[in-house]
């Protein structure tokens, strides 16, 4: 029986060389990207709008910490922060600036709370040196500022033992001041009164008729270690205004 000749395949069109082609991939709808673009800009416009233009983030509260010589209301009257304005335009800088013209305070820093807060915390002088005036006393601090003024001399704080001396505002009140804030307080409950001619020339006058001649506000510590292995000679006056050659005189 004859064979038929096997039947040839069929020819395949011929495929490019890296194999079928393949859908594209990754490319972005025009349409969609669009879309999304629209979107992440209203997002963001109602973001702003909320933020600076809206009534939903304003001021409604000023919160005052920190304080004890100034009031609260003393603070927010000069901070000038107007109620109901949007939290994110106060100026937080100018505000603390505005604050930090209170005698008392010595520096102010401000702060936003969200939703509708904004913080006010103050540092406050504190007052070493009370100097007789207007019929009572001005409290200074150890910068030369007067922080307020007292009817009363407060319990504790010395006097200058020379006003005339140290009139208020020169460099022996600044001096005595800060003398008086560095001391430790063994020393300070024993002062009586405080003298300065000048910035470098400050005397202690303590109780029991014991003069020191301090000096300046440099050194402090290693004044104070000389100052107590001095006092063990019960003498009535010491100058360690130099303490590299500190002495006591009977």
């Amino acid at each position: 029986m004859r064979r038929l000749p096997a039947a040839e395949p069929l020819a395949r069109p011929e495929e490019p060389a890296g194999g079928p082609p393949q859908p594209a991939r990754g490319r972005a709808d025009p349409v969609r990207a669009a879309f999304f673009a629209v979107l992440i800009l209203v997002i963001l416009a109602g973001a702003a709008w909320a933020v600076l233009g809206s009534s939903l983030l304003v001021v409604r509260h000023v919160k005052v910490t920190g304080n004890q010589l100034v009031s609260a209301s003393q603070v927010r009257a000069v901070a000038r922060i107007r109620p109901g304005q949007p939290l994110a335009r106060v100026n937080t800088a100018a505000t603390a600036h505005r604050v930090e013209q209170l005698a008392a305070v010595q520096s102010a820093a401000v702060g936003r709370s969200w939703p509708d807060t904004i913080v006010i915390t103050v540092v406050e002088r504190i007052p070493q040196l009370a100097v007789r005036a207007r019929g009572g006393y001005d409290l200074i601090d150890g910068a030369g500022v007067t922080v307020r003024w007292a009817a009363r001399q407060p319990a504790g704080m010395p006097l200058p033992s020379d006003p005339p001396a140290v009139p208020r505002g020169n460099g022996g009140v600044r001096a005595a001041a800060l003398v008086l804030r560095q001391l430790p307080p063994a020393l300070r409950a024993r002062i009586r009164s405080v003298s300065a001619s000048s910035a470098s020339a400050v005397t202690l006058h303590l109780s029991g008729s014991v003069t020191v001649l301090w000096g300046g506000a440099g050194h402090a510590a290693q004044k104070w270690a000389e100052l107590e292995l001095l006092f063990k000679t019960h003498a009535r006056t010491y100058d360690i205004s130099d303490p590299s050659t500190a002495v006591a005189q009977k």
